[in-house]
């Protein structure tokens, strides 16, 4: 109970930590609406569940070993990350603005599974992802921990993701969020956009740990 309280925990502070996950609930959920940014939590949990699954197979070790693969995972997913920012800036001040709301641009609108997709995609294109769950399991787990007690680890933090972005979620689309986004939607979508764009160049340009 100690190992997955501990690792609940730890997981619990590496969410809290605002990142392109967070802001890319918080701007769907206040944007659009509750369900759609669910969508996008799902896929976000998704992302994890891929992370997780991947350290737990090793393969912080391969990317260790093998610098030109994390640096091209490192360069692919920043870049994504650029081009999601952009798509955001050119949106927050492209766009004309709704009749009695002149800050608020028109919210592009999102499927179900555009939603869900872009959550994955957000959480994939950062690889530090594999590098923080190698370095929580490899510190918490040891060869004495079976089989079944890893993927209930595994089920743990994948349970964890969705519950805390659920609740991000939820905040974010409380009525009093959205007529605050409505009176500086630009602003809002511009900020998000601009964090999106930094977290991209700062994996594309970030040099690797000796």
């Amino acid at each position: 109970m100690s190992l997955f309280l501990s690792i609940a925990l730890v997981h619990l502070v590496a969410l809290v930590s605002p990142g392109p996950d967070f802001f890319f609930v918080s701007q769907t959920a206040v944007s659009r609406s509750r369900g759609t940014a669910f969508c996008g939590v799902l896929g976000i949990a998704a992302g994890v569940a891929v992370w997780a699954a991947l350290a737990l197979l090793g393969l912080q070790l391969l990317l260790h070993r093998l610098a030109w693969l994390e640096r091209l995972i490192a360069v692919a997913g920043g870049l994504y990350l650029c081009w999601m920012g952009i798509g955001m800036l050119r949106a927050a001040f492209g766009k004309q603005a709704v009749p009695n709301a002149p800050s608020a641009p028109v919210a592009v609108a999102l499927s179900a599974w555009k939603a869900w997709r872009a959550g994955l995609l957000t959480n994939l294109a950062n690889p530090k992802a594999v590098v923080y769950f190698g370095s929580v399991f490899s510190t918490f787990l040891g060869d004495g921990v079976g089989a079944g007690a890893r993927l209930g680890l595994w089920t743990l933090v994948v349970a964890e993701t969705v519950l805390w972005f659920s609740l991000v979620a939820a905040f974010f689309a409380l009525p009093a969020m959205r007529r605050g986004y409505l009176r500086l939607a630009r602003w809002i979508d511009g900020f998000a956009g601009a964090v999106f764009v930094l977290f991209g160049l700062h994996l594309v340009f970030q040099r690797r740990a000796v």
